[in-house]
């Protein structure tokens, strides 16, 4: 995008900007509360992108002044200290316009939300649930270091330990944005604790991230739910086996994509109060059907983005964790380390972070086309 043509696309925002700041303060806009936090969000969005556009505008004024004082002048000092001037502000003016460009890029709109993932063991019986156990405990310990609230909603462990699902909320500053890379099969190379003879085992967990449902975003008919409560198993003193806090949940729903009705079931016993569980509850069940009703989006988006590193197929092998050579392997971008235990005590930031900028390099070359 040259020179002009971004200064014509950042005005052009600049109108926007002005017009939302008017509608939001408008009374029906703000009694149509899904158009308001639409409008609102992408209020905030613009904000930064016109900081940066009057930084860069600033920057053009003073290269031209530059430039026009070194034509101008025929003293050599002033001549070097306008030509250190045109090097400084050139320099500046592509580093904001590849800054810019960036943000031109639309960003996907549920990135800011909060998540409700959900781990299974696969392929390879008890010790693939002790990998979804490992895998839960690798995302409890980077949701800590990044000060995210994680909370357990329901899980069923496994034989030998570990999880055969597991299903927990995250809650804090752009979880999904962080986390959607994550979708996927993770598979393990490793030798199990019950292989008496050494082999290596290959085994599989699925990693499911679904973005949290705002309430006024899904229509329920909650006349419809069908409720049931049950005594939570597990510890928790003599309350978790005497008070019914367990809920469980059935719904019938109909796919707007498809006109086919399907039970959706789910259980929470996140805490010991049962109408806290039954709200949680409520919230995975708006969760599910967002994440159902925009399947047709996120499959429209992957079969325009074939390498598209967020999205598409949940059942695609995403990561190998290969405990012999202490590797992991990211599939979809050739990512490899050799930092196995680190990884799995939280520390995969630097492989997300390379998620995020092949997706980035993705929708900017889009943008571009």
């Amino acid at each position: 995008m040259t020179g002009d043509k971004l200064i014509e696309k950042l005005d052009g925002l600049e109108a926007r900007f002005q017009e939302i700041g008017l509608l939001i303060t408008d009374p029906a806009v703000i009694a149509d509360m899904k158009r308001y936090v639409r409008l609102n969000r992408e209020y905030h969005e613009l904000e930064p992108v016109l900081k940066a556009r009057d930084e860069y505008l600033r920057t053009v004024r003073n290269l031209a002044e530059a430039r026009e004082l070194f034509s101008a002048e025929s003293d050599p000092d002033m001549r070097q200290m306008a030509r250190e001037e045109i090097d400084a502000d050139t320099e500046l003016l592509h580093q904001l316009e590849e800054s810019i460009q960036m943000m031109l890029v639309p960003a996907d709109p549920q990135d800011e939300k909060d998540v409700v993932m959900e781990i299974r063991g696969g392929t390879g019986g008890d010790e693939a649930a002790l990998f979804a156990g490992d895998l839960f405990r690798m995302y409890s310990k980077y949701c800590e270091a990044k000060g995210w609230k994680l909370a357990v909603s329901s899980c069923s462990e496994g034989a030998s330990g570990g999880y055969k699902e597991i299903i927990f909320t995250v809650s804090g500053d752009k979880v999904y944005g962080t986390l959607k890379y994550e979708s996927g099969v993770h598979r393990v190379q490793r030798v199990p604790v019950t292989e008496t003879q050494g082999r290596i085992h290959t085994s599989a967990a699925t990693v499911a991230v679904l973005p949290e449902a705002d309430a006024f975003e899904v229509q329920i008919n909650e006349g419809e739910i069908k409720w049931d409560t049950f005594r939570s198993s597990g510890a928790g003193g003599q309350n978790v086996n005497k008070v019914e806090s367990g809920v469980r949940l059935r719904y019938n729903w109909k796919n707007p994509n498809t006109g086919a009705v399907e039970e959706i079931l789910i259980e929470c016993t996140e805490t010991r109060d049962q109408p806290k569980n039954k709200e949680r509850a409520l919230s995975r069940l708006r969760t599910m059907i967002y994440d159902r009703e925009h399947q047709k989006y996120i499959d429209d988006i992957s079969a325009k983005r074939k390498t598209m590193v967020s999205t598409g197929d949940r059942s695609a092998k995403i990561r190998t964790y290969n405990f012999p050579q202490g590797r992991i392997t990211d599939h979809r971008i050739n990512y490899t380390i050799y930092n196995l235990p680190a990884f799995m005590d939280g520390d995969i930031q630097d492989c997300i972070d390379h998620l995020s900028v092949a997706e980035n390099a993705e929708r900017l070359k889009e943008s571009e086309l």
